[in-house]
């Protein structure tokens, strides 16, 4: 058989390819309609095999690339693991340190005025004039506003009228009682029988009753003295003064308010405060009150709004109980204050110095709670990591105080990761002076 290539060459230019019939020639009609045609177009085949070959190497390389690809990505990732495993955990450590003589303890504060007061009106009347406002400085004695009292000026002219009245009224008494005296003596002196005993009785009492209204009269004029001095006094009200040297905080009246007298219901009219010198609040805690329960333990203050200013006192008294509820013991501390740069209720910090003890101190991030207790993480001049159990003494907070476990000059790790193990060496990150250390890797 020729093939297909052969067959194109023996065909001349411009020559049809004959048909292919199947079957017998003298089926007529029915024989032609079942002819099929089988010829194809020139070049079919080769280019069918072309396309197959470039399809191939296409698969080929996009194969060979994806592989290469994948491998390149796993080459680096495992040198990227490999460089990350070759480098030590940093971690931040402190040397610890002998105890000293004393420990300090800071404990939160509030300051308080020395005195304050609250001003209300003592009589009924409104306000004709005030003469400070808030943040003045006042005097002891100083007048801070006038009230009008039209009721009480009323009161106290009718009172000194009855008491004209009275005195008078005493006079009149007077006289009726050495009238009846006389007439009394008269009577009393008489022989007997000139005069009825009914008589002598009759004109005693009158002498009687002339003395007992006198002595009326007289505690008359005693009652309407004591109203007009009642009166009297309530007139020096109408000028509100100040109690104390110190400063105006509050302000809450104006000219023609309506102002009764007494505290129960009404306005106040000033509030004062006197800062010099000054009461510093402070709760201790029950741990350590039996060392400041003394006066005259040396403190230091500090307040956020004044940096840089240290301000010492000492502890004046203590409240000698235990509060309940916060196991706690108010002190008092008292500072001078003398230039007024601490102001009523300033949250500031108070340090105290308490008597050392021979138990070594470490920060609270040193310490890692675990199953078996309490343990700090040692680590050695080499790196390596040793986990101690540790006994706690006292817990102030941020500082730790413990019986044993540690050692002067054991360096302990800070704030030590959970992944970091027993025996595990790592690079110290902060040394005990606080000098950063770089990472190092392990050959």
């Amino acid at each position: 058989m020729q093939s297909d290539d052969q067959i194109e060459q023996d065909r001349s230019p411009g020559q049809e390819a004959p048909a292919v019939t199947t079957g017998h020639a003298d089926h007529g009609a029915d024989s032609e309609a079942a002819c099929v045609s089988t010829a194809f177009a020139s070049g079919t085949g080769r280019r069918i095999k072309i396309s197959a070959a470039a399809s191939a190497i296409l698969l080929v390389g996009g194969f060979l690339m994806v592989h290469f690809l994948k491998a390149s990505g796993e080459n680096r990732l495992q040198q990227t693991s490999k460089a990350e495993s070759s480098l030590k955990q940093l971690v931040n450590v402190i040397t610890v340190q002998s105890p000293g003589a004393t420990r300090p303890l800071t404990l939160p504060g509030e300051t308080a005025a020395w005195y304050e007061s609250t001003l209300y009106a003592r009589v009924t009347g409104y306000v004709g004039k005030w003469f400070v406002d808030i943040g003045d400085r006042v005097r002891q004695g100083q007048v801070l506003a006038i009230i009008e009292t039209p009721e009480l000026d009323a009161d106290l002219v009718a009172a000194r009228a009855e008491l004209t009245a009275a005195q008078a009224q005493v006079k009149v008494r007077a006289a009726e009682a050495e009238f009846a005296k006389s007439t009394n003596e008269r009577w009393r002196d008489s022989p007997k029988g000139v005069v009825s005993e009914q008589e002598r009785e009759s004109k005693r009492s009158d002498y009687d009753s002339a003395v007992a209204k006198l002595n009326a009269a007289h505690a008359q004029v005693e009652l309407d003295k004591a109203r007009v001095e009642r009166f009297t006094a309530l007139q020096q009200f109408k000028q509100v003064t100040a109690p104390f040297d110190g400063t105006v905080t509050e302000r809450r009246i104006d000219i023609g308010n309506l102002v009764t007298a007494g505290s129960t219901s009404n306005t106040l009219l000033y509030r004062l405060s006197q800062e010099t010198p000054m009461r510093v609040f402070v709760d201790v805690p029950q741990s350590v009150s039996g060392e400041l329960q003394k006066p005259g333990v040396s403190v230091q203050i500090k307040a956020s709004n004044l940096p840089g200013v240290t301000i010492s006192g000492e502890v004046a008294r203590t409240s000698k109980a235990i509060n309940p509820q916060s196991r706690t013991l108010r002190i008092e501390v008292d500072i001078p204050n003398a230039d007024q740069a601490l102001v009523p209720g300033t949250y500031v910090d108070v340090s105290f110095a308490l008597q050392g003890s021979n138990r070594i101190q470490v920060p609270a991030a040193a310490l890692v709670f675990r199953s078996s207790g309490p343990q700090v993480a040692v680590v050695d001049n080499a790196g390596r990591v040793s986990f101690r159990n540790v006994t706690i003494s006292r817990d102030d907070g941020n500082m730790v105080e413990l019986e044993s476990g540690l050692s002067p000059g054991d360096r302990v790790a800070l704030n030590i990761s959970s992944r970091i193990s027993d025996g595990e060496t790592v690079a110290i990150g902060e040394s005990g002076d606080g000098a950063p250390a770089a990472a190092t890797k392990t050959h």
